[in-house]
């Protein structure tokens, strides 16, 4: 067995050790190399179950999390699915390997930018990126079967409840502080939305507003 072929083996080991079960996720992330969306000297530490840092202040999440957050999602092929927080676009291209359409905002022009090259490189033709404010999510272009939002709010934003469809499902992280939050799960029903708690994360705030040119 080559390096690479143990690297990849020991990653697949440690999402699966960590809850991610679904094999339609796990066989996303075998095929979408996350080291694709990692610059400079931390590409070395592509397949290690951690948050990395990128451009513009931000991370790519750590493996664990993507898959979990994906799972969540219970994705199915027919789905559009709308990801608030492009940041380097590894979850986006994971999405796009389970779903038919994948939306993907960030507020930082820079990380659109670099993620549509990766995702021009990888060939993934079935997502668009594009730079906005995520609090408002993209209602030209709703209804959307799921949501993801991978920076945390105090409260599921307004905007993107109403962009769900019916029976849709959001995944999102909640919390007043960055130190105490929780993802959640949000499936919008006929009457209203049911929220379920899936467990504790910690990630970047959802701010308003374009991000400073850097």
């Amino acid at each position: 067995m080559t390096a690479e072929a143990e690297r990849k083996m020991q990653f697949l080991y440690a999402l699966r050790s960590r809850g991610v079960t679904d094999a339609a996720v796990l066989n996303a992330m075998e095929r979408i190399d996350r080291a694709a969306f990692i610059r400079h000297y931390f590409t070395d530490r592509a397949y290690d179950d951690m948050p990395l840092p990128i451009a513009c202040g931000q991370t790519i999440s750590q493996p664990s999390v993507v898959g979990l957050m994906t799972q969540a999602l219970q994705l199915s092929s027919r789905d559009k699915v709308l990801e608030i927080g492009t940041g380097s676009g590894y979850q986006a291209a994971i999405l796009s390997a389970l779903a038919r359409r994948v939306y993907t905002i960030d507020r930082h022009r820079r990380l659109v930018r670099e993620a549509r090259e990766v995702f021009e490189t990888l060939g993934l033709a079935n997502i668009t990126a594009f730079v906005a404010d995520g609090s408002h999510g993209l209602a030209e272009q709703a209804p959307f079967d799921r949501i993801l939002v991978t920076a945390a709010a105090e409260d599921p934003p307004g905007p993107l409840l109403a962009q769900l469809k019916i029976g849709g499902i959001m995944v999102l992280p909640v919390g007043q502080s960055d130190t105490v939050q929780s993802l959640i799960r949000v499936t919008r029903t006929e009457t209203g939305f049911d929220y379920d708690e899936l467990r504790s994360v910690r990630f970047v705030p959802l701010v308003e507003g374009l991000g400073r040119e850097t």
